[in-house]
This record gives structure tokens, C-alpha cells and sequence, in this order.
């Protein structure tokens, strides 16, 4: 009863001030950008498969998933899947944080 509570309040007091409370724009750019970088992890992730033991360095990656221009971004993907050990992604460094090899086990 509390949260109903205070989503009244809310709403009532964004009609005082001549707002739409439930309007925001910043979550569904939030959703959209999330999106795109899961759809960049699924194709990242299976690049990682058909390399297979061999692996690859983040650029390598970034272009077999079709996106050379995000190879930060695939980056700190391949850091977290590597990071969580039920992903099954192994990271071997580099002379570079970007020069490591990522594979899968």
C-alpha cells in the first residue's frame, strides 16, 4: 500500500508542476542501447565457438562478429563473459589488455 502510495503522490504532484510523470524517454534509450550490445555479445560469443580453442584478440573478434568499429565495447564483453566462470570464455593476457586472447573452454 506504501508504493501505491507513493506512485499517487508522485503523479499527483507531476500534474501540479505540469509534468507527465510516466514519460520517459531515457529508459527506452536505455533499452535500445542494451539491446544492441546483447545482440553484439550473442555475435561475439559465437565467433569466440567457431574459433573454438584458438581464440582471438578483441579486434579479431570484434570483426568476425562484424563490428571492427567496436572493439572496446567487445572488449569489456569479453572481460565479464571471462570474468563469470559458467560462461565457459578463458581470457590468456597479452602484452596489452587488448593484445589478451580470449577463448573458449
Amino acid at each position: 500500500m506504501l508504493i501505491a502510495l507513493y506512485e499517487r503522490a508522485v503523479g499527483l504532484y507531476a500534474s501540479l508542476v505540469g509534468i507527465n510523470a510516466y514519460h520517459q524517454p531515457g529508459v527506452e534509450a536505455g533499452k535500445k542501447a542494451a539491446a544492441a550490445v546483447l545482440d553484439l555479445q550473442r555475435k561475439v560469443v559465437a565467433a569466440l565457438r567457431e574459433r573454438g580453442a584458438a581464440g582471438g584478440t578483441c579486434a579479431e573478434l570484434a570483426a568476425a562478429a562484424g563490428a571492427p568499429e567496436e572493439v572496446e565495447t567487445v572488449f569489456h564483453l569479453l572481460e565479464r563473459l571471462s570474468a563469470n566462470p559458467d560462461r565457459g570464455v578463458e581470457r590468456r593476457p597479452g602484452a596489452t589488455p587488448f593484445d589478451a586472447v580470449y577463448s573458449v573452454r
